[in-house]
């Protein structure tokens, strides 16, 4: 791990000092909205069903001889794909943070 930021420190020269003078904002502002876990997992659950129905469409869509492109198609299977990826390995981290937090002892 340290290795890795040595890395990334030697790729971008400056960046710590950098980092380090950012302040974080304790003050939000009126417009700021405070979300919460269900709605951020909701909407991940959202974006990844829309990116499974804009892939099955595009393949119908080939499928039926439309004039679509077979690298659009794939492009689409991919990211659905991918979303669905991402969105297990957040089920199974959430899974184990959760076994874990019960297993803690009272």
């Amino acid at each position: 791990m340290v290795n890795n930021i040595g890395n990334v420190q030697r790729l971008v020269p400056g960046l710590v000092e950098k980092l380090g003078s950012v302040k974080p904002s304790i003050e939000s502002s009126p417009e700021t909205k405070e979300s919460n876990f269900t709605e951020i997992f909701s909407n991940m659950l959202n974006s990844v069903n829309g990116s499974q129905q804009d892939s099955a469409a595009i393949q119908q869509a080939l499928l039926s001889g439309d004039p679509v492109e077979l690298h659009e198609v794939m492009i689409k299977a991919e990211e659905a794909g991918l979303s669905m990826d991402l969105l297990l390995e957040v089920r199974n981290k959430l899974i184990n943070a959760y076994n874990e937090f019960m297993r803690m002892p009272i």
